[in-house]
C-alpha cells in the first residue's frame, strides 16, 4: 500500500455560514481547500483504485449549502462525510476562507480556519 494525497483547491461557494444576522441573510463567498490522504494500492490503474475527486467535490458542495454558525463545524462535518464515503481515507485537511468578513474597515484578503482530522 502507498499513501496518496488528492488536492481540491480554491473551490468557491456562495453560502450563508455565519454567526451574525447579516451573514445569515446576505451570504458570503467562501473559498475551500481540501487535502485528502488515503492508503491506496501501489499501482493505480482504474478509478476504483483511487479517491474519486468528483465524489469528494459533491460532498463539499452539498455541505457548503447547509448554513452553519461556525466554519469550524463545516470543516469537522466535511472530514467525517468524506471519510464515510471512502474508508481508505486516513487524513483530511481543510481550509475554509470567508472572503468578505463582517468586520468594519477590514483591511485584508480574508479570514478563515484550518482543520485536520486523522482516521
Amino acid at each position: 500500500m502507498a499513501r496518496l494525497t488528492i488536492h481540491l483547491n480554491q473551490l468557491r461557494f456562495f453560502a450563508f455560514h455565519g454567526l451574525y444576522k447579516d451573514e445569515q441573510r446576505n451570504g458570503n463567498t467562501f473559498e475551500v481547500d481540501v487535502d485528502i490522504e488515503a492508503e491506496l494500492p501501489e499501482q493505480i490503474e482504474k478509478l476504483k483504485d483511487t479517491i474519486d475527486y468528483v465524489v469528494m467535490y459533491a460532498i463539499i458542495e452539498k455541505r457548503m449549502q447547509t448554513p452553519s454558525h461556525l466554519l469550524e463545524t463545516v470543516a469537522q462535518d466535511l472530514a467525517v462525510l468524506m471519510q464515510a464515503a471512502d474508508n481508505r481515507i486516513k487524513k483530511v485537511s481543510i481550509q475554509i476562507r470567508k472572503l468578505t468578513p463582517p468586520i468594519n474597515n477590514f483591511k485584508g484578503h480574508h479570514v478563515g480556519i484550518s482543520f485536520t482530522k486523522e482516521f
